[in-house]
């Protein structure tokens, strides 16, 4: 049986006479150059622009770029791997002119620039809306959590803290104890296990003393900065939160941000960034219950947004869910609530201070013969309704969603696109980086910048994005020049005048007369 042959080895053969030949002309390697190539590094704060007068010069911040670019799009993150990847990879070669920068070069630069890697990704925002990628009309936000450089074992709480001494002192009572009736080698082998578990308590002590100074609830060693956060129902993991905007037109995310906190106290800072980009507030804004905070929700709709945050299912307050909160009508004109057995609860007007809100108070005297106060509540007089000073913000939050339920059930479609496909696809579902959340930020400012170009790539077409690019920077060096030249012309007029107003009569005539 015959197969298909390879080629000889040792046998001669005729190669392009030029690396420019290899690269075939919609490869995606032009785009990178091509995007990379129209970015002002100075204007983004690159480090290592200007080059050193002694000793060996830097490598220019945009073959770096495009090197972490390639590399994140062809899921190559470790600078180990692009220092590999360099050297036998035909596009890399042409990408980067055939430089070879060595591991730690790459890997500090990365480290270096995460507020420049920011700016980059908002580059590849600014050229989908240029394209009409980005509709602005409904925006979905979510945070994912990405595992960090630093194991359960290695993060630390008071808890965990208490619970490591208090084995350390059960430890040491135990050995103490032995060590009165222990003698020769058996005593030094215990003298060892002592010394050993004072050290341990050292630890923790400093741990402890830490944690006291910095006023923080955990402490992590190998990534300071990582917390302990709920993943899913009780599995927690050391991870950072993303959080993340998304427009729906072409599921392209227009921001992201790296905490180390929950979602609950982000939605505003997100609605806000996502107004200065997309140029309006009219847009509707999407988010799960994560996301359900009175306050944010307030300061989300003073913004002008229409929120659609999803409301989670009530707690049941009363002995009888007939007789819940949520089952009380609010009425705004007259102040007043309505309970499900007819009775109107009022209230005095005064505002209470509460643990997070303040709040007023709605009763009525009636609850005492109400037939139904047994299944209404366990109070021994009456029932109380506490409305605090965000539940108008609450009530058409909730109205948005039961009027237009389409569009909080686009949501996960939106917000969940892209993370699906970093996280699963791609298997960026950790940090590479350590030590310092800004340094985590760049890893994920380089995932984001990858997602978006691809995206963008695959909606557009290669050829139509470099012919975009080239003539859209065209046109901005044309402005450039043009506003040069009007600033020389006012120059030149606030001179004229000048002359004018300060010469002599007879020489201003000369003047005039000159120009």
């Amino acid at each position: 049986m015959s197969y298909i042959q390879g080629f000889n080895r040792k046998q001669a053969v005729l190669i392009p006479e030029t690396i420019e030949q290899l690269i075939a002309e919609n490869n995606p390697v032009r785009f990178i150059d091509a995007f990379v190539n129209s970015q002002d590094v100075v204007a983004l704060g690159f480090k290592d622009i200007r080059f050193n007068k002694n000793g060996r010069p830097p490598f220019h911040p945009k073959d770096l770029l495009k090197l972490y670019i390639y590399g994140y799009l062809n899921k190559i993150r470790s600078s180990r791997a692009l220092e590999k990847e360099y050297i036998r990879n035909v596009e890399l070669m042409w990408l980067i002119k055939g430089l070879v920068p060595d591991h730690n070069t790459i890997s500090n630069f990365r480290r270096d620039n995460p507020k420049s890697i920011k700016k980059v990704f908002r580059a590849t925002v600014n050229i989908a809306k240029n394209l009409d990628l980005i509709g602005g009309v409904l925006l979905a936000g979510d945070g994912t959590k990405l595992r960090a450089q630093n194991s359960k074992k290695n993060n630390y709480n008071q808890k965990k803290i208490d619970r490591h001494i208090a084995y350390i002192e059960t430890k040491l009572a135990q050995y103490c104890n032995a060590l009165e009736t222990a003698d020769g080698d058996k005593k030094k082998v215990i003298e060892t296990k002592i010394a050993k578990q004072n050290k341990h308590k050292k630890q923790y002590q400093a741990i402890e003393k830490q944690l006291k100074q910095t006023g923080e609830k955990q402490f992590s060693s190998s990534d300071p900065e990582a917390r302990q956060l709920v993943i899913r129902g009780v599995v927690t993991e050391v991870c950072y939160n993303v959080q993340s905007t998304v427009d729906h037109k072409h599921k392209i995310p227009i921001d992201y941000d790296l905490t180390n906190n929950n979602d609950k106290h982000a939605m505003t800072s997100m609605v806000e960034n996502a107004i200065e980009i997309v140029g309006n507030n009219t847009f509707d804004a999407v988010f799960d219950k994560g996301y359900y905070t009175a306050e944010q929700i307030h300061k989300s709709q003073k913004l002008g947004v229409t929120t659609h945050v999803c409301v989670p299912n009530p707690a049941s307050n009363a002995p009888d869910k007939a007789y819940n909160v949520s089952e009380f009508i609010y009425n705004k004109v007259q102040d007043t609530y309505c309970c499900p057995a007819g009775e109107t609860l009022k209230t005095n007007g005064n505002w209470y201070n509460k643990r997070v809100y303040r709040v007023k108070q709605y009763k009525t005297k009636n609850c005492k013969l109400c037939p139904v106060k047994n299944d209404c509540t366990k109070a021994k007089y009456q029932r109380i309704i506490e409305r605090h000073e965000f539940a108008e913000a609450l009530d058409i939050n909730k109205n948005n969603i039961s009027k237009n339920p389409e569009i909080y059930a686009q949501r996960q479609a939106i917000v969940e696109h892209p993370f699906g496909t970093m996280k699963r696809q791609w298997g960026f579902d950790h940090i590479m980086t350590k030590k310092t959340k800004e340094r985590a930020s760049a890893d994920v400012g380089f995932i984001f910048i990858a997602y978006n170009l691809k995206r963008i790539m695959n909606s557009i077409g290669i050829d139509r994005l470099i012919k975009h690019i080239i003539l859209f920077w065209l046109e901005i060096g044309i402005k450039k020049r043009l506003n040069k030249l009007l600033k020389s012309f006012e120059h030149l007029k606030k001179l004229t005048v000048y002359f004018i107003e300060n010469a002599s009569p007879k020489s201003t005539t000369k003047q005039i007369a000159y120009f």
